[in-house]
């Protein structure tokens, strides 16, 4: 079964925290938004890691990096007022927003997603 994975969720498994084994079986045909592999890349480089070949290793491994498309911007600014108490950002609506149009669930390490109120699962790493 496919799955979309958030920002938290990828940067799990690439640093080899508590929780990345789920991650590490789900990479085969997983799906990313291009904002949260922005958000990945980021916070790679303010690490310090190299992201030279990151992409593609990531597609070798199954990974379809999924384009942020005009139905996703849609979704994510509607789920703007549902979501903002719990402090999400653009780029977790825009995960989340994925998920919802693909019908696919969602796998996340940002354990306040396990009280919002959608129509979707939600898998916590943690």
């Amino acid at each position: 079964m496919s799955v979309v994975l958030d920002a938290s969720a990828l940067l799990t498994f690439l640093q080899g925290e508590r929780g990345s084994d789920p991650v590490a079986a789900a990479l085969e045909g997983a799906q990313v938004s291009t904002v949260n592999w922005s958000e990945v890349l980021q916070k790679s480089l303010h690490r310090n890691v190299d992201i030279d070949g990151m992409h593609q290793s990531f597609v070798d491994l199954g990974v379809t990096f999924a384009p942020y498309s005009v139905a996703h911007a849609e979704i994510a600014a509607q789920l703007w007022h549902r979501t903002r108490h719990h402090g999400l950002s653009l780029a977790d609506r825009a995960c989340l927003a994925l998920a919802m149009d693909a019908a696919l669930p969602v796998m996340t390490a940002d354990r306040a997603w396990s009280r919002l109120n959608l129509e979707l699962e939600i898998q916590l790493l943690r």
